[in-house]
């Protein structure tokens, strides 16, 4: 649990946005979130935790993780488990990446996003061999784009210790400026995830110094950045692709404002999909869906899924 510096300007910005749930959602940020370990699908063995740590309902083989949990490997030198947030999970899988899809993860570290596109183009490629539409093997691309040195480093590790190496083939880690892809690699790829840099108010709030420096500015100029990432997204894009644009921001400007930009500049369909109705943590927003920690305990999360028209 954090302690709680005040910043007036902050505090009247959320308090005029979320009203009388404010105090509510304030005190939920300062609580350490519910994480949960996903199982690690490219590990053969059954995670060490299974039967012993309670199921997150909704979503397969995660287990909330206990305190004191410590990353395990498997025989063959995989981690059975990644550490992450429920929503997190919800965001990627929201992408429904295909085996011959071409995938870019814009913005991938640390890499947990990345880990589920991998496993599902490679559980679609297995169905595809079942139904004898395939022989397998991934026959699309996964290029994992991170521009940070530092954080394509801890990427490039999560790769190497979840994925064997045999599988890996397709997946390609860059180091690319995300805003610049519609413009190098227009209408190339078939699914984009641009989980793109945010305020992040649960981080903030824990960072004394760079809290009490928090002004509306600093949101302003980060959705001018989210913007120019989404609209590069649009244009790497081919038409019918989807984007799922994701941030762990609460500040609507950097949320729905953004895709209600892209609607209103570019040819795109928001989408709902009817698989999501099963997770009672998702709240409907405009033209996405919105996880905040008040109702559920982890989060903040927001996306939108979004089709090129």
């Amino acid at each position: 649990m954090s302690s709680q510096i005040h910043n007036e300007l902050f505090e009247s910005y959320f308090a005029e946005i979320y009203q009388d749930r404010w105090p509510t959602l304030k005190a939920a940020l300062h609580q350490d979130p519910l994480q949960v370990v996903r199982k690690n699908m490219f590990s053969e063995e059954q995670i060490s935790i299974a039967g012993m740590a309670e199921e997150f309902p909704s979503l397969d083989q995660c287990y909330i993780k206990p305190q004191g949990y410590s990353l395990v490997k498997d025989l063959s030198g995989l981690y059975q488990g990644y550490v992450m947030d429920p929503a997190s999970i919800v965001v990627a899988l929201a992408l429904e990446a295909k085996f011959e899809d071409h995938v870019l993860d814009m913005c991938a570290a640390p890499g947990g996003k990345s880990l589920v596109l991998a496993e599902q183009m490679f559980k679609d490629s297995q169905r595809a061999q079942a139904n004898g539409t395939s022989d397998g093997s991934v026959t699309g691309t996964l290029i994992a784009n991170e521009i940070s040195e530092t954080r394509r480093s801890r990427l490039l590790r999560v790769i190497q210790e979840y994925i064997p190496k045999e599988t890996r083939m397709f997946i390609t880690v860059k180091g690319s400026d995300a805003s610049l892809y519609g413009l190098k690699r227009p209408e190339e790829f078939d699914r984009i995830l641009a989980d793109v840099p945010c305020s992040g108010e649960r981080h903030l709030i824990e960072n004394p110094e760079e809290f009490k420096l928090w002004t509306r500015k600093r949101t302003k100029n980060l959705a001018v950045r989210q913007y120019s990432i989404l609209s590069s997204a649009w244009h790497a894009l081919k038409s019918g692709g989807r984007i799922v644009y994701s941030t762990c921001s609460i500040s609507p400007e950097e949320n729905d404002q953004v895709v209600l930009k892209l609607v209103k500049k570019r040819g795109v369909e928001v989408q709902r999909l009817s698989w999501l109705e099963q997770f009672d943590f998702l709240e409907l927003t405009e033209v996405g869906y919105r996880v905040l920690p008040d109702k559920c305990g982890f989060g903040p999360m927001y996306f939108s899924i979004i089709k090129k028209v």
